[in-house]
């Protein structure tokens, strides 16, 4: 594996990025929002639920967040 791919995504981030791709689904299956509105927001809703499947964000990567919490040494 490649080091840039690190995981970089936790847990808690992780279901707030599937819980938003879901959410931006049903806006534009429900047709809330059409166009390019709906296009765009089909493309953040695979962003979403791409980064949080890899538990990798490029994002994060760049501006170096890191939400996986360290495991507390015993």
């Amino acid at each position: 594996r490649n080091k840039t791919m690190k995981k970089n995504v936790g847990s808690a981030d992780k279901i707030v990025r599937i819980l938003l791709a879901v959410l931006l689904a049903v806006l534009i299956f429900t047709n809330a929002v059409t166009g390019w509105l709906a296009i765009v927001l089909g493309i953040l809703a695979v962003v979403f639920l791409g980064t949080a499947l890899l538990n990798f964000c490029p994002i994060w990567l760049a501006l170096k967040v890191n939400t996986i919490k360290k495991a507390a040494k015993v």
